[in-house]
């Protein structure tokens, strides 16, 4: 196994320099024809070896997890980042072969009726909610942050992104019906509801979620503007003047893009705005890599533009805008990383050792995917009638500038 492994990394690495260490001791180098970063691992067992072989996107990630691979003088980021930026070139032949099976089938893995999207959720998001406060901001947005000049901090970026997606949902008087798909902990609907006067439905799938949500707006005194509930969006009846769903359209799996576009059309008031924010990738349609798709997001795709569309062209909605957000979410993952390592004994505390091994080569991953694996953000606008925003974007750079200052006052 060991010849085999170093036949297809002789292969493999087109890009830089590999040093690898093996159970017995002996090393090899791989210096790929381009110039690029360096790194060393060594593997510790002949097990690790014959996985790699076999179904490296899946064994190196368990591997990693079970320490029977170490970077070698290097960060796992930096090991990272050389095998995925080879990975965008010719490939683990064996790889290649597993990735065509997996895109034949992904419409069954993306497979998401009600009950299996529920069990999907709840893999991640029911988690000890101690772990996100010990990476994410006070807002617990789970999401993809929006830096205006890359010097903000968390708190202010996700601030920022709350406002920025605001904007695009052209909250022109109080007491707009808003439905958020996929509310997560709560912070973009109490903003909506605090600082713009909206009233709004928030609906989950996650039951952690969902309680601390209900809490936030109990303290808050919004309770009465904002109501969370336990529920599938394939299952909503009420119109409304507006929809936002933030991170959430990466669950929904490409068997059921036309539903969802659907389902938003038909709950969307005739003169409606959604916006819609999802992760996205700027090549063609793709496939999950197996060891996000078993350990951290089950179901979950990160879909192309080209098959969004296509969905929503079938539905009848008018694409007002699209914006791509590039390395914003790259950004927002390093600091993830910085502040998870921070509080890394406490998630062991919470966990084991194996649990933030995985967990650190889940936001480096990520994180690399946005930088050298063409991931990015999208934010898309859609509206039932073709009149239903201002003839020019204008207005949403007024509303931006204004959200610093701009707090709802409730008469009573």
């Amino acid at each position: 196994m060991k010849r085999l492994l170093v036949q297809i990394l002789s292969r493999f690495i087109a890009t830089g320099t590999l040093k690898v260490t093996w159970p017995d001791g002996s090393t090899s180098i791989f210096r790929g024809a381009t110039e690029g970063p360096s790194a060393a691992l060594i593997i510790r067992t002949t097990e690790a070896i014959r996985h790699l072989v076999f179904n490296p996107a899946l064994a190196f990630g368990e591997a990693w997890m079970d320490e029977t691979i170490e970077p070698d003088g290097c960060t796992l980021y930096d090991l990272l980042n050389l095998l995925m930026i080879n990975s965008m070139g010719r490939g683990h032949i064996l790889e290649e072969a597993a990735s065509i099976l997996r895109y034949a089938r992904r419409t069954w893995i993306q497979f998401n009726p009600v009950q299996r999207s529920r069990k999907n959720v709840a893999h991640h998001y029911d988690l000890d909610g101690r772990l996100y406060n010990l990476f994410l901001d006070k807002d617990r947005q789970y999401s993809c942050a929006y830096f205006k000049t890359g010097n903000e901090t968390l708190d202010e970026a996700q601030e920022a992104k709350k406002h920025h997606i605001a904007s695009k949902l052209c909250l022109s008087r109080p007491d707009m019906e808003v439905l958020d798909i996929g509310c997560g902990w709560g912070g973009m609907a109490l903003t909506l509801a605090r600082d713009y006067g909206a009233r709004v439905t928030g609906i989950t799938l996650s039951t952690e979620q969902l309680a601390w949500a209900r809490n936030r707006a109990e303290v808050e005194g919004l309770s009465h503007r904002v109501r969370f509930e336990l529920l599938d969006y394939r299952l909503v009846r009420k119109k409304y003047d507006r929809i936002v769903s933030v991170g959430m359209f990466e669950h929904v799996g490409i068997a059921h893009y036309d539903d969802f576009f659907m389902k938003i059309r038909d709950i969307l008031n005739d003169d409606g705005v959604a916006v819609i924010h999802s992760i996205g990738r700027n090549d063609r349609p793709g496939t999950t890599n197996p060891w996000i798709d078993k350990y951290i997001f089950p179901g979950g795709y990160s879909p192309a533009l080209s098959e969004t569309f296509a969905a929503i062209e079938k539905c009848g909605l008018w694409v007002t805008d699209c914006e791509i957000l590039r390395l914003h979410y790259a950004r927002t993952l390093r600091l993830w990383r910085e502040r998870f390592a921070a509080g890394r004994e406490k998630a062991k505390a919470l966990y084991d050792e194996r649990f933030c091994r995985m967990f650190e080569f889940y936001l480096a991953g990520a994180e690399l995917s946005f930088r050298v694996q063409g991931h990015m953000n999208f934010q898309i606008q859609l509206t039932r009638a073709i009149d239903a925003v201002p003839f020019t974007r204008d207005y949403m750079m007024d509303a931006e500038t204004n959200a610093s200052s701009h707090h709802f006052i409730e008469k009573t």
